[in-house]
């Protein structure tokens, strides 16, 4: 998978694998982000499918990407590739009640923590993309990759 995650991603990728003759058992990530939703959905197909996730030499995995790499049922992360996550954002009407708006945000992170949860991922590995602001990017090293179990291993 190359590119951003955008609306529509994961109901494209779920045709995309029904349409193969033999589905792969791997699927190596290079992917600046995007929508977090169409990252858990994807995610979730990927774990369903038990396959395996990659990050290779030169790839970078960052923003929601994460949240598809924490869905293979292996996840091997190459140290000369980058893992990294930030803050959330989300689509929200321009003015909106902060009340609402403070609502909807923990809503989505209790989400993402439940979802990652549900991939055996320790959901403290949130911690480096909450304190990071969204135009910037938190990138996990080896210990953090491994201590969270977002890589099962790491390719040195």
């Amino acid at each position: 998978m190359n590119g951003p995650i955008t609306r529509g991603d994961a109901e494209r990728f779920e045709a995309f694998l029904v349409s193969l003759a033999e589905v792969p058992d791997k699927l190596a990530l290079n992917s600046p982000g995007g929508i977090v939703d169409e990252a858990l959905t994807i995610g979730r197909s990927l774990r369903a499918r038990e396959l395996t996730t990659l990050i290779l030499p030169g790839m970078a995995c960052v923003s929601a990407c994460p949240y598809i790499l924490a869905g293979g049922s292996e996840r091997h992360v190459s140290l000369r590739g980058v893992v990294g996550l930030h803050q959330h954002y989300y689509e929200t009407p321009g003015y909106m009640p902060v009340v609402f708006a403070v609502e909807d945000i923990q809503y989505n992170q209790a989400r993402t923590m439940i979802y990652l949860i549900e991939m055996g991922i320790d959901p403290s590995v949130m911690r480096f993309g909450l304190s990071t602001a969204p135009d910037e990017i938190y990138v996990l090293i080896e210990e953090e990759l491994l201590d969270s179990a977002l890589a099962s291993t790491v390719i040195h």
